[in-house]
């Protein structure tokens, strides 16, 4: 497409002209005789725009800057502020850093929940809630929070697990150390990006008690489940490792590392990928997205992230034909009533049950295409970290998700989903339908 503005000539140089400083600024900080990456580009890029914002070519420019597009479907005549042409650059790039350390960060700590999920006995205890907690939790939380701390240190970690019941067992602390010191990346300059190995067993045990935020809607804080879908993890099915940035409530990047999914977007999901998981070769997938940037996948590696490929929820005309997912556990979600929504729906298919997140991932690259959560209990509240990275990925991908009276998920309000009930995802344009259909099974009860 061929773009042709009507800005003065002196206005169009000058925002040209600010516009690649901005970039330049965003990308690379001067220090002494070479170039390095900036560690906080937005702050450099703000105090830059600052500056742009109050020129007179850049507010003449910015009145009504009118564009002609030439495509293939004829000449059309837009209005562009050019105030969103410089903030849609700064917000594409504000992320980068933190996109890139939280996928090398779940790439890392899926390395270590491999490795413990290739063991017999995988260091089991359970909570106080009676769910259970593996050696991987552990050590996948410890390694995650080190490397968030290392590279944004004032940033806050909402985590599943704390080390309280390690520091009483020396002999499981002993063993998760074991597992977490020996765990890197094959690409030195991405684990060195990480911070490297984690400097003794007791900076592993304050990593892991770094993840005790109370959450909330102001400033930066990550929510973290190191095994999404223990008791997957523990049959041999699917789980995930889950982290998600959230700045003042609202969840602008989130990563799904899923070891025992196919590579391959294009794979059906098989009715036992639930209990019959393997994260042999062909295996494992890296689910990404930023906020207004687009959801993405790569093979799950050791070593370095690439940019990998945008991915998309499967365009449904007959919502008969939906595959759906739900949880291989009864008590989190309501299979009953799952099953009079896919009635309702005309959808005859058997639906797919796996545990953890991986549902999320499965429906944003359309492999699958309804992921039900159906309250079982009405006391019943949604933790943060099962759903934050899911969420942004399927939204990113082209899907809604909300709860079942259709409101969005709200992360800000603590470490709970306290305003919501269930959860609904789904292709955008088949939404309504699934709703009405969960709205009508519910209010029957």
């Amino acid at each position: 497409m061929r773009r042709l503005t009507n800005l003065d000539l002196k206005s169009y140089l000058f925002l040209s002209c600010a516009i690649a400083i901005l970039f330049s600024a965003v990308i690379l900080a001067p220090t002494g005789h070479h170039l390095q990456f900036f560690t906080r580009p937005a702050s450099r890029a703000a105090s830059i725009l600052a500056h742009v914002q109050k020129s007179p070519h850049y507010l003449g420019a910015v009145k009504n800057t009118k564009s002609v597009s030439v495509g293939r479907n004829g000449v059309h005549s837009t209005s562009r502020n050019a105030d969103e042409s410089i903030n849609s650059l700064t917000s594409k790039m504000a992320y980068e850093k933190e996109l890139k350390v939280a996928q090398l960060a779940v790439a890392r700590a899926s390395i270590l929940t491999k490795s413990v999920f290739a063991e017999k006995a995988k260091g089991t205890i359970s909570k106080e809630d009676k769910s259970p907690v593996t050696i991987g939790d552990y050590g996948a939380q410890a390694l995650i929070i080190a490397a968030i701390k290392h590279n944004f240190p004032s940033d806050e970690v909402v985590g599943e697990e704390e080390a309280s019941s390690l520091r009483e067992q020396k002999d499981l602390s002993s063993k998760i150390w074991t597992l977490v010191k020996d765990t890197k990346l094959e690409d030195a300059e991405s684990d060195k990006l990480l911070g490297g190995p984690i400097e003794s067993e007791e900076k592993m045990l304050e990593a892991i008690d770094a993840g005790s935020s109370a959450g909330g809607n102001k400033g930066r804080i990550w929510a973290l489940d190191p095994i999404d879908g223990t008791k997957g993890f523990l049959r041999g099915g699917q789980y995930a490792v889950c982290l998600a940035l959230m700045v003042d409530g609202d969840v602008k990047v989130g990563v799904l590392g899923c070891p025992n999914l196919p590579v391959d977007d294009s794979v059906a999901l098989t009715e036992d990928i639930g209990v019959a998981a393997s994260d042999k070769e062909g295996f494992g997938v890296l689910f990404s997205a930023v906020q207004g940037e687009g959801a993405r996948s790569q093979p799950l590696t050791r070593g370095a992230v690439s940019e990998g490929h945008a991915i998309s929820v499967k365009k449904i005309t007959d919502v008969s034909q939906a595959v759906m997912c739900e949880s291989v556990e009864p008590g989190h979600s309501s299979k009953g009533d799952n099953a009079l929504i896919a009635e309702k729906l005309g959808i005859s298919g058997k639906p797919v049950q796996m545990d953890s997140q991986a549902k999320y991932g499965s429906v944003a690259r359309g492999a699958g295409d309804v992921y039900l959560r159906l309250p079982v209990r009405k006391d019943y509240q949604e933790k943060i970290w099962d759903h934050a990275a899911g969420d942004l990925i399927v939204r990113e991908a082209g899907g809604q998700v909300t709860d079942i009276h259709g409101k969005r998920l709200n992360f800000s309000l603590g470490r709970t989903l306290d305003e919501n009930k269930g959860v609904i995802a789904t292709p955008a344009n088949i939404h309504p339908q699934v709703l009405k259909a969960v709205g009508e099974v519910l209010t029957a009860k």
